[in-house]
């Protein structure tokens, strides 16, 4: 394992010590399982957008008509409510 030195803002410090004090574990092992966290959803955005790039290729769609298809997908989302 090796060991590197990151620079944080006092305040985000204090709540880093305070998380890693309340859920009993150091502050390394807090850091290190939010960047694997971030690893990973970083990885799955990857993924989702490979996903929709090759399906708007497959079926021959504009970006204006991905964009046209998301908003009509989040208004239909917002009436639902």
């Amino acid at each position: 394992m090796s060991t590197v030195n990151i620079s944080f803002q006092d305040s985000l410090l204090k709540e880093i010590d305070k998380t890693a004090r309340q859920e009993h574990r150091s502050r390394s092992e807090l850091i290190r399982e939010a960047a694997r966290q971030y690893i990973r959803r970083q990885n799955q955005w990857s993924e989702l957008f490979q996903l929709g790039d090759r399906i708007a290729k497959e079926k021959q769609l504009t970006i204006e008509e991905v964009e046209e298809e998301i908003a009509a997908n989040r208004q239909k989302k917002a009436n639902d409510r």
